[in-house]
């Protein structure tokens, strides 16, 4: 995957590690990256070699710190239209990888990049870390989900504060708001965020994807929808081996050796 060259991509024994790499741009999404990320996140979605992701930004300010701005001046409404939906795409298919994903938010996470690390499962910040939904400080509205993913994740008044007011918060605000579910020191997160991507790749991994499919299929219907499907997905569970090999080895007392099937 050495043909990108806005992002670096390396399998680190089953982690896929995605770096966003427009360092004196801050990280910032232009349509070259877009594209890039497209290809790469359909790669992974084929690649069973890679059990887990993360996703962070290249070097020390920022995760990615927004779409890039001089790209997107002078778009007319249809082009704006077209890069929203664009964006929304790439997005989508980060937030319904098979794999879970992880974002580790080492710097500015703003706009576009606010909106990246919505559509990721998990969130770890570094503790200097910032977050926010600027657009409508250039007149615009978020166009890659915020409006979408914010409130359903941190409820509709306190997003709707935030989008409001562009305002950005730090990582303590965004963790009390339960935009980030852990705060490290910068040089721990990387280690923080393999640290839970080994312990999710150590459970049954089928079981793992079903849970995604489940909470994301579920989130977008009503209750008794959402809990018909989680019907389904727990009984395909039962044709797996790893749900025999799991139970028995909580009834011998013993670590499970799941073979992802």
């Amino acid at each position: 995957m050495s043909e990108y060259q806005n992002l670096m991509f390396e399998n680190q024994d089953g982690i896929g590690v995605i770096t966003v790499n427009r360092p004196q741009a801050l990280n910032a999404l232009n349509a070259d990256t877009m594209a890039e990320l497209d290809r790469l996140v359909d790669a992974i979605a084929k690649d069973s070699a890679v059990k887990a992701v993360i996703i962070t930004g290249a070097g020390d300010k920022a995760f990615v710190a927004g779409a890039d701005i001089a790209y997107m001046q002078p778009l007319a409404a249809v082009d704006g239209r077209a890069w929203g939906k664009a964006g929304q795409a790439v997005f989508n298919k980060i937030e319904n990888l098979p794999q879970p994903v992880i974002a580790a938010v080492n710097g500015f996470a703003l706009g576009g990049g606010c909106e990246l690390a919505l559509a990721c499962d998990i969130r770890i910040a570094a503790d200097k870390a910032k977050f926010g939904q600027p657009e409508v400080t250039l007149g615009i509205t978020p166009g890659f989900g915020g409006t979408q993913r914010l409130p359903r994740l941190i409820g509709k008044g306190r997003a709707k504060e935030l989008l409001y007011t562009g305002d950005m918060i730090d990582a303590a605000e965004a963790y009390r708001l339960g935009l980030v579910n852990k705060v490290v020191a910068p040089g721990e997160l990387m280690e923080a965020a393999r640290a839970i991507a080994l312990k999710i790749m150590s459970r049954g991994q089928f079981a793992v994807q079903m849970c995604k499919a489940a909470v994301n299929e579920g989130l977008d219907t009503d209750l008794d929808t959402g809990v018909a499907y989680e019907a389904e997905v727990f009984g395909l569970c039962f044709a797996t081996a790893d749900q025999k090999e799991g139970m028995a080895a909580f009834l011998e007392k013993r670590k499970p050796a799941f073979i992802g099937k």
